[in-house]
């Protein structure tokens, strides 16, 4: 199955503004979708896995786990990170960046209870003049062009001083087909159909995600599939 991708036909969310100073009721709820599929289908459960991997392998002694998440959305998972941290008592702080400033409003909003989560509007393929202990990056990849998909990888390998992991879709025909019933029968809103239908054929294959990393100077990193339709590329140690 060929990838789709024309740039001139960005997804929905990608082109939501604030009207009259505020995020419209649209984006709120596809958003809010998207917290809910992060749930029920596999991305926070991914976070937390390689939370808990990390966390019992830990040699730093840094006092505060700094954290870079990249293409934040509404936040979503920086809250769940949070969270995490929380139940174990672990300083954290949390640098959120996202480009689109309607989605910012939204996940400044509902973070209000998370004074560790700073979010800042800025280019995810450039973002950032020092480093973080972590770094993720979750759904974002299937946005660009392969070219600029090497540049968010190589900005995120940049970025980390000890573990990346980026997280995305993987195009595949059962993907396709769960997410278009996903679509026709339960979340039927315009812009969670139409982003959703767009992003899985927008999303990487398995070997074309490695290959990215490849080309983006990663070196000894790791590779799997994940539930639903997900897979993940991530470095235990930046070389």
């Amino acid at each position: 199955m060929k990838r789709v991708f024309h740039p001139e036909e960005p997804e929905l969310m990608d082109q939501a503004v604030l009207v009259e100073g505020k995020p419209t009721q649209e984006l709120q709820k596809d958003l809010a979708n998207l917290r809910w599929l992060n749930r029920k289908f596999g991305a926070v459960s991914l976070l937390i896995r390689f939370l808990d991997h990390w966390a019992s392998t830990n040699s730093s002694d840094s006092p505060t786990l700094r954290v870079l998440d990249l293409a934040t959305g509404e936040g979503d998972l920086p809250r769940e990170l949070v969270a995490w941290c929380r139940k174990r008592n672990i300083p954290v702080t949390v640098d959120a960046v996202d480009l689109n400033e309607a989605t910012l409003a939204v996940a400044i909003e509902r973070s209000r209870d998370f004074h560790e989560i700073t979010f800042h509007q800025g280019d995810i393929r450039s973002w950032g003049n020092t480093t973080w202990d972590i770094v993720l990056c979750s759904l974002a990849l299937h946005h660009f062009s392969e070219g600029d998909a090497v540049k968010v990888l190589e900005n995120a390998r940049k970025r980390s001083r000890s573990r990346v992991l980026v997280a995305d879709l993987e195009r595949t025909l059962p993907g396709l087909i769960s997410i278009w019933l996903l679509t026709a029968i339960l979340l039927r809103e315009p812009m969670t159909v139409h982003d959703a239908r767009l992003s899985i054929r927008r999303a990487f294959l398995f070997r074309e995600i490695g290959n990215l990393a490849q080309s983006a100077g990663w070196k000894n990193f790791h590779q799997a599939r994940f539930p639903v339709s997900r897979q993940a590329i991530w470095m235990d140690k930046v070389p």
